[in-house]
Order: structure tokens, then sequence, then C-alpha cells
């Protein structure tokens, strides 16, 4: 883990020469799914183990925050209720995946006696990223305002990958939130707009002020930024710049960069009860 950032590795930023690149490399700077050669076989084996647990873990399911049809939420509590709860948010670029298929990672934080909640949220292009937004707020909410009486009452860690790292940097001022783990994120939305992505997301000039944590002032509550090695440049450029941003800023947060790990392996080290995630999420409540 580094609090100073001048030895970390940083890799060409492809955005460097953005206005040089045709539509496809664009898009390929986000498309972690090519970037892995064995990320079909990754998301099947995260799938399965979640389809798994989900079944046989003590739980309680597709639990409604709102009204939306994903605006669900899956709790598996601990022994006791007054023990931590560390909150996951999926990712999927905002556009795919659901809370369902990140059952797996239950398994890590509980082996210390955590609870885990793991909400849904409304896709694009359904919905707008504004709309996706406001959801995590209100699924903070309800467990704040319901947990308890499912067993969730303790402080609340809040975690999410990918997408749900951009989800938890702009709820992480949230009252309930003790502090948060953003693991692989993307905090400027403005290349976004310039790839296939935008498809579905279909970003405004608004979207991109208001809802990139790299733009925004910055929430003085720890956020540990996580990140693999192996990732797209992309990635590893924002998170890195995310945490410089917030260190100039006094906040406090460690970069962690997952050595070896690549968009879909980092998850390992947040579902093994002995990996660096599940060490790093314990420890935000020292």
């Amino acid at each position: 883990m580094a609090d100073d950032t001048s030895s970390i590795h940083r890799p060409l930023d492809p955005r460097s020469t953005w206005a040089e690149l045709s539509l496809a490399e664009r898009s390929a700077a986000y498309d972690n799914n090519g970037a892995v050669k064995n990320s079909a076989a990754l998301i099947a084996e995260r799938n399965e183990a979640s389809s798994r647990l989900r079944a046989t873990l003590k739980s309680h399911l597709d639990l409604a925050y709102g009204e939306r049809a994903n605006n669900k939420i899956d709790l598996y509590p601990a022994a006791k209720p007054d023990a931590p709860c560390l909150v996951f948010v999926h990712g999927g670029y905002w556009q795919r995946n659901s809370r369902e298929l990140f059952a797996m990672l239950v398994e890590g934080v509980a082996a210390h006696g955590w609870s885990v909640a793991i909400p849904g949220y409304s896709l694009a292009p359904e919905v707008s990223l504004t709309d996706i937004a406001t959801e995590m707020p209100r699924a903070l909410d309800w467990l704040a305002a319901h947990g308890a009486s499912y067993g969730v009452a303790g402080p609340i860690i809040l975690s999410g990958w990918s997408a749900g790292a951009h989800l938890v940097a702009m709820a992480l001022d949230h009252p309930r939130v003790h502090a948060g783990l953003a693991l692989s994120g993307v905090y400027d939305l403005a290349p976004i707009r310039d790839t296939g992505l935008n498809n579905a997301l279909k970003l405004t000039d608004e979207e991109i002020a208001e809802l990139s944590p790299l733009r925004l002032p910055v929430t003085q509550k720890r956020l540990d930024i996580a990140y693999g090695s192996n990732e797209l440049p992309a990635l590893v450029c924002d998170s890195i710049a995310l945490h410089d941003k917030r260190a100039a800023a006094n906040a406090p947060g460690k970069l962690i960069p997952v050595e070896g790990a690549d968009h879909f392996t980092i998850l390992e080290a947040l579902r093994r009860p002995d990996g660096i995630l599940v060490d790093a999420v314990r420890r935000l409540l020292d």
C-alpha cells in the first residue's frame, strides 16, 4: 500500500493522445473483457460460485429499497447484529451485470465476522447515469432504516468494483458510510463519451461535470483506492489521479496496487479471507 505515489508505476495513458485515436482505439482503452484473454472463463466461474453461495448462505434476498425493478438488496447478516457491514456495489459500465453475480464476495469478510449487503441498481439505457447515481444513497438510506430488523446494524464500509467504484466515490459522503474502498474504477466520465460505451449511457455535459469524481470537491472521509497492476492504463491512471487529488486535499486513504491482478482477478483479493483487500476493508474501521 502506498500513500506517496511518486514510486508508483504510471503507465502511458492513451488519453494523452485521445484526439488522434479512432473510435475503435478509444473503445479498446476501456474494454476490460477484450484486454483480459480469459475474461469469459473468469466471469463464468464468478457467476457459478455466486449462484451456489447465494443459494446456501444465510441471507435475506431481493429486498426492495425503491420502486424500480433493480432496486433490490441482498443481505447476508453476521452472527452479531452490530458486526461491521461491507456494502458492495457491482460493476458493468452501468449497463450490465446484477447483484446476484457477486455473492461469491461474501465469503471474504464473512470469515472475519462481518455482514455483507449487495444492492442492485438500474442500468442504462433504461435510465440515465444521473438516475443510477441517486440509487446508491437510497439503498443506504433503506439499510439505515431497516437493516437492524434483518440483523445488519453495524458500521458500514462501502466498496465497489469498476462502475461500482465510481458509485462508491459518489456516495462516500452518505452519513451511514464510515469509509470506502474503490476497486478498478472510472473517475472521469469525459473520455467515456468518446467510446462505444456511450451508445447506452448518452452522457451529457452536465453529467460529466456533476458525476465525475475527478471533477468534484473531495469528500473528507477515508477512501482507499485499489487497482490491479495489469489493468488497462486508463483505469490505472484514473485511480492514481483520484488518490493524488484526494491527497492534495489532505483527505485520508491509501492507494493499493494489487500486484499481478487484472480487472477480473482483482476480485479474488476481496473474495479470499486472507486477501489483501479483505485486510484493507478491515483496516478501514481503524
